[in-house]
């Protein structure tokens, strides 16, 4: 237990260091998707996976105009033509046929279990189609402001290239990093090490050389 308490302090004391030094750096707010509400960035993130925001950004202003609300979405749970007309109007952002369904389930279930309201708490939202922690962390850290490690493949690559976690489970992964980092550093971290990874540590070509933090790094030069 005490070198548990040990390795945990001297995680903590590094991963602070780290984020120190790219605050500075990454000023960018995430996610970089445009949405007016938290139904809408509920929406939008399920809509995101497998997807650029970018691509998600061109779509969601037709599918909000069309669908500006649970009740309205949910329809196409209820009724064929709808949802035919949902999945065109998402089709650009891939895997529209699964997504189309998650989104309707998810509104219906918004309608009917929570008073139309995209509820404010990780096991609310992750019984929902189509959210997984990832999408429930984004809701709840940026509608909510409540602690949240969001775990996505750049967040994972840099976490574990710097060693602040190994896992590659991304549940597991958050586990680590939760056991030492404080709460009120989670949100930080997520945007922090997400935006690093899209900027310098990118997957297959990362740019050690330019990279503000490449002298710690232990995966340093790795190609």
């Amino acid at each position: 237990m005490e070198a548990t308490k040990h390795t945990n302090e001297a995680l903590r004391l590094r991963a602070e260091a780290v984020l120190d030094r790219l605050a500075p750096i990454h000023t960018a707010p995430l996610p970089a998707l445009s949405f007016g509400s938290p139904f809408e960035l509920l929406a939008a993130t399920i809509l995101s996976a497998q997807c650029t925001d970018a691509r998600v950004n061109l779509v969601t202003p037709a599918l909000f105009a069309r669908f500006p609300d649970p009740a309205s979405l949910a329809a196409a749970a209820e009724n064929s033509d709808v949802l035919t007309e949902l999945e065109l109007l998402i089709r650009s952002t891939g895997f529209f046929r699964a997504k189309a369904r998650n989104l309707s389930l998810m509104a219906k279930a918004l309608r009917d279990l929570h008073g139309g309201e995209v509820p404010g708490t990780m096991e609310e939202l992750t019984a929902l189609a189509g959210v997984g922690r990832k999408t429930a962390g984004v809701v709840l850290s940026v509608c909510f402001g409540v602690p949240a490690i969001v775990v996505d493949t750049h967040f994972g690559r840099v976490a574990r290239r710097l060693a602040l976690a190994s896992s590659e489970d991304p549940i597991k992964l958050e586990a680590e990093i939760a056991a030492y980092l404080p709460r009120d550093r989670w949100i930080e971290c997520g945007r922090l090490l997400n935006l690093h990874g899209r900027v310098f540590c990118a997957a297959r070509k990362p740019l050690c050389g330019e990279c503000p933090i490449s002298e710690s790094c232990p995966a340093r030069g790795i190609r």
